[in-house]
Formats: structure tokens, C-alpha cells, sequence
């Protein structure tokens, strides 16, 4: 798998957490969280089973508030924001748990990724390009989403992310579940992604996969950073490969 080449640092910040704390179910699940994602970057969050990443990034897209710090999206305050305001301000996120309209088809999921655009010929030309990477949702573009596997609805996850044109794509543990052959597919199409220019913040329990296609990556421990940098290095730093990549 190959490497991405660090992005210059004098691209511009897109996303930045500052001192992020919050608590989920009666307990403070983050501690204190900085993070940044410059422009046309693949950042990796790993860490363990139940560090803080999705309680990080549910606090980020306005499903869980905040209990002190500030989170900026293109330099703007995004704190207090809903979902579907963070969606027309460019950020955009595919869940755990993929979360498809099961009983809509592939092309309304699509659809309904688009609902903050009115540009038709566009969103018909963005639809044509989200079935050229993803080639099994063109043939079962009019079959029911909840009838589909469960690393073709990962893929429709991803394809409606992206029809509203975000300009930070989120993903949440985006590997969970699937076999291995399609665990392959994703992290091809996650770099395929990236490699179109849009920004990626990627949450994977899947450490050293994640690792390998990101630029610069943070581990996550018990609600805070432990360590950051580039990717490359973290892969083969030692502490990490003892941690979380099983060695």
C-alpha cells in the first residue's frame, strides 16, 4: 500500500480541536483532545476499544455537546452547531454503523446525500463519478439499501458523504464487520478519495491499515493524545507496534 507524501504545512488549517472534554454516559471520555486536519490531508485517530474516538468525533459533528473547548471549521467556531447545519458549512461525517436508509434505494441514498445542493446537472455528474469509484452500487443502483451487504452499505455510506461536496469527510470506524477482502476495498477507496482532494479525518481500530494510507496520524488513550506525527514513523514506532499493532 503505498504512502502518501506529507502534506506542506502551509496548507491551510480545515478542521481544529482545541482542549476538547466530553463526557458520555455520566463519565468524562475526553480529557482534553487538540487535533488538527490541514487541507487535502488523511489524518488517522487510533486507539483502543473505548479511548474516546467516537465520543471525539460525535462531539466534532454536534451529536454530543461539548463540556469546554472550541472546535473551528475553516477558521469559524462550529460549537453548538446541529448535524445538518455542519452539513451546509462543508463537514461531513459516515458513522459507525454506516447508518443507510434501509428502505430507500442506492440512488435515493445518494439523493439524500445532495439535500443541501439544488445544482441538478452537477449532483447528476457527482452521482456518475460516486458510481465509477464504486462500481457494484451502479449495477444495484435501484436495489433497497437494507438489502445489501454489509461492505456494499459501507460503500453507499461513503458515496452519500460525499454528494453533499464536504470539505472534511469524517469517518468512523469505516472497516467494522467486514471480511477481509472487503476491508481491502474500503482502504483502496478511502485513499482513491483522498487522493481526489478531499480532506479525511479517519477513526479505525484498524491501526496499522490505518496508518499505512494517512499522512499524519494521533493516538488516542484513555480521553487523551498520547502521541502524534507523521504516519509513517508512528507505523513504525515501537510503543505503537507494542499497543496496537500486536507485535
Amino acid at each position: 500500500m503505498t504512502q502518501h507524501n506529507p502534506t506542506p504545512h502551509s496548507s491551510p488549517v480545515l478542521l481544529q480541536v482545541d482542549q476538547l472534554q466530553v463526557s458520555y454516559g455520566g463519565i468524562q471520555a475526553v480529557k482534553g483532545v487538540n487535533l488538527e486536519v490541514r487541507e487535502g490531508e488523511l489524518v488517522s485517530l487510533i486507539g483502543s476499544n473505548g479511548a474516546g474516538k467516537t465520543t471525539t468525533m460525535k462531539a466534532i459533528t454536534g451529536l454530543l455537546p461539548l463540556v469546554a473547548g472550541h472546535i473551528a471549521l475553516c477558521g469559524q467556531s462550529i460549537e453548538g452547531a446541529g448535524p445538518w447545519d455542519l452539513v451546509q458549512q462543508g463537514l461531513a461525517m459516515v458513522p459507525e454503523g454506516r447508518g443507510v436508509f434501509t428502505r430507500m434505494t442506492i440512488v435515493e441514498n445518494l439523493q439524500m446525500g445532495a439535500y443541501i445542493r439544488n445544482d441538478n446537472a452537477a449532483i447528476a455528474q457527482d452521482m456518475e463519478r460516486i458510481f465509477d469509484t464504486f462500481p457494484r452500487l451502479k449495477e444495484r443502483r435501484h436495489q433497497l439499501a437494507g438489502t445489501m451487504s454489509g461492505g456494499e452499505q459501507q460503500m453507499l455510506a461513503m458515496g452519500r458523504a460525499l454528494m453533499s461536496r464536504p470539505k472534511v469527510l469524517l469517518m468512523d470506524e469505516p472497516s467494522m464487520g467486514l471480511s477481509p477482502l472487503m476491508v481491502d476495498k474500503i482502504f483502496e477507496v478511502i485513499q482513491e478519495v483522498s487522493k481526489q482532494g478531499v480532506t479525511i479525518l479517519l477513526v479505525e481500530q484498524n491501526a496499522s491499515r490505518a496508518l499505512q494510507i494517512a499522512d499524519r496520524g494521533y493516538v488516542m488513550e484513555s480521553g487523551l493524545i498520547s502521541l502524534s506525527g507523521n504516519a509513517n514513523e508512528l507505523l513504525h514506532d515501537p510503543k505503537v507496534r507494542v499497543a496496537y499493532l500486536g507485535e
